[in-house]
């Protein structure tokens, strides 16, 4: 089993399940509420009761499983400098900090429960871009992880707004050919229109400050919902994510 896992409100205490903010069964202390007639009398606070001269019963984190659901882009903004592919590698390591609880892949057409590692196959790139595919990405069951470069033009705090209840985790993936282009008069073309454009050194520049800018506020919409990590293609992923919030020691 790997060492880390993925950080999510709900904690695991023990092997087979995560902690709730609902009262259970666990070895972990939640909180002390007043006694109802009917409560366990071995959970009777005592020495509360000594100092207070009234009952307590104490009351024990409960647990449950988690569950994950990852989307992978697929549009063709990512098939550019390597992206897609290391974008796979990203969702095999999350896909691995995800089990033993509860993973599906969704993806155009298609949901299904991953099981294991080698079920990656499972995970379709999904060809339409994240904003295009939220109709289908509110259907994720649990916690929803987003595989994207995140480029698409539209309105990204409403598709954060539209996802809150699934805490959605954007994992953004970027080239370091897109954050730092040459500052050089070129011809670019628009991979997803097929429009071609002369750009000059100053609209290069522009261009880098408006991706800046970009990337700024996706990490603020995401954060506010769920949470967030900027990668660049060939980084090492696990540091990345342990650093970014993303995973965590188990």
């Amino acid at each position: 089993m790997p060492r880390y896992r993925i950080c999510t409100p709900i904690r695991r205490p023990l092997p087979g399940g995560r902690q709730s903010h609902r009262p259970g069964e666990s070895l972990d202390f939640l909180e002390l509420r007043g006694y109802t007639p009917g409560d366990d009398p071995r959970f009777v606070d005592w020495k509360a009761y000594a100092r207070t001269g009234r009952l307590y019963t104490r009351v024990w984190q409960g647990e449950e499983r988690a569950r994950f659901t990852l989307w992978l882009d697929g549009s063709a903004s990512m098939n550019l400098y390597g992206k897609l592919a290391y974008a796979r590698q990203v969702a095999r390591v999350v896909l691995e900090a995800a089990l033993p609880d509860e993973t599906f892949a969704l993806s155009s057409g298609s949901f299904g429960r991953l099981r294991s590692a080698a079920a990656l196959d499972l995970l379709k790139p999904d060809p339409r871009g994240p904003l295009t595919a939220l109709p289908e990405l509110t259907r994720a069951c649990g916690q929803l992880i987003v595989i994207s470069d995140a480029l698409d033009e539209g309105d990204w705090p409403g598709f954060f707004r539209r996802l809150g209840r699934k805490r959605p985790i954007l994992i953004q993936i970027l080239a370091g050919e897109e954050l730092d282009p040459p500052g050089i008069a070129a011809e670019w073309r628009d991979v997803e229109t097929g429009e071609r454009k002369r750009v000059t050194e100053t609209q290069v520049d522009a261009y880098r400050k408006a991706l800046s800018a970009h990337v700024r506020s996706l990490r603020r919409a995401a954060l506010t919902r769920g949470g967030y990590a900027h990668l660049q293609v060939g980084e090492a992923i696990i540091p990345a994510l342990r650093r970014q919030g993303v995973l965590e020691w188990r």
